[in-house]
């Protein structure tokens, strides 16, 4: 199966506490993956931040509302107790516990209305309150911070499209730059754009020292790229006694060029317009920060002799 949304979790975490006894965060993790007969795939799901994995993060929300509910305790570091008004949840026997349920609890309600991010056109409709009632608050998170990179990422390339081909060789140059190859900006300049023959747009250095070099194809497109541009461009490569290149394009390679690639002994990089705006992201090149935001959890080491 797939890892369970974190209101799915809340009943069973809630009932791995059922003997009043004290339990470890890792030991109840455990006993849930089994539970739920997670793979090792599943459990090593990350969140697309790449920091957590989804299934300790949604096991992590769920602690956290029935410890705001009332109905698990904190006893010590990363140790928890079911308390009386958990049991007593346990004894009516709920189909299922979610947000819903445990808003008959005042502390719950409270903590939900400090911590609400929900506007009202989403509480107002039923499909995106629904959607959004299966994700933790940092899958929410994440979520809206990729549709705004992938927006961004396509307005990118419908710039770089309708830019000139002096425009885009810049935006090549820099972009490379700082990445880390070629140096200055000034030594990729002049090292970029300048052979223009058998197939090669240009050159740059591997590294600051010039210890090995690359070769360019860079081609503002809109057809995608074929296996006879890259098997031509291969051909390049092996003229100039050289086996590293890069090929960049804005629009896309078909499935015989990928494949190509992949099994000729050189090493030839592959950069699609998708790649390419997204390498423009991570870069800074052509994009401004509008704002900045700094997602914090408890340092558990800083309270260890509290």
């Amino acid at each position: 199966m797939t890892v369970p949304d974190f209101q799915s979790i809340m009943l069973p975490l809630l009932k791995q506490f059922e003997d009043g006894k004290e339990h470890s965060l890792h030991e109840v993790l455990e006993n849930l993956a089994e539970e739920f007969s997670l793979t090792e795939k599943e459990l090593n799901e990350m969140l697309p931040s790449g920091k957590q994995t989804t299934f300790y993060n949604r096991v992590g929300w769920a602690r956290t509302y029935l410890t705001k509910s009332g109905l698990l305790e904190m006893t010590r570091r990363s140790f928890y107790q079911i308390t009386p008004r958990g049991r007593d949840v346990l004894v009516s026997k709920p189909t299922e516990i979610n947000m819903k349920y445990l808003e008959k609890y005042p502390e719950y309600v409270e903590f939900r209305e400090r911590g609400s991010t929900r506007s009202k056109s989403q509480d107002n409709d039923k499909a995106t309150s629904a959607a959004i009632g299966q994700k933790t608050p940092e899958e929410i998170l994440e979520d809206a911070y990729q549709e705004i990179r992938n927006t961004l990422a396509q307005d990118i390339l419908g710039f770089v499209k309708q830019s000139s081909p002096a425009f885009f060789e810049r935006l090549v140059v820099e972009l490379l730059v700082k990445i880390g190859y070629g140096g200055s900006r000034q030594e990729a300049a002049r090292a970029v754009g300048q052979t223009g023959d058998e197939g090669i747009d240009g050159i740059i250095d591997e590294d600051r020292l010039g210890l090995d070099t690359i070769y360019i194809q860079a081609k503002r497109w809109s057809n995608v790229v074929g296996r006879p541009e890259i098997q031509k461009f291969v051909g390049a490569l092996m003229g100039k006694k050289a086996r590293k290149g890069i090929f960049i394009t804005t629009s896309g390679f078909t499935n015989e060029a990928i494949s190509y690639v992949s099994n000729i002994d050189f090493n030839v990089v592959l950069i699609d317009g998708k790649r390419l705006a997204e390498f423009m992201i991570d870069y800074d090149v052509g994009v401004t920060e509008l704002a900045s935001y700094q997602l914090k959890r408890i340092d558990s080491d800083y309270f260890s002799n509290s």
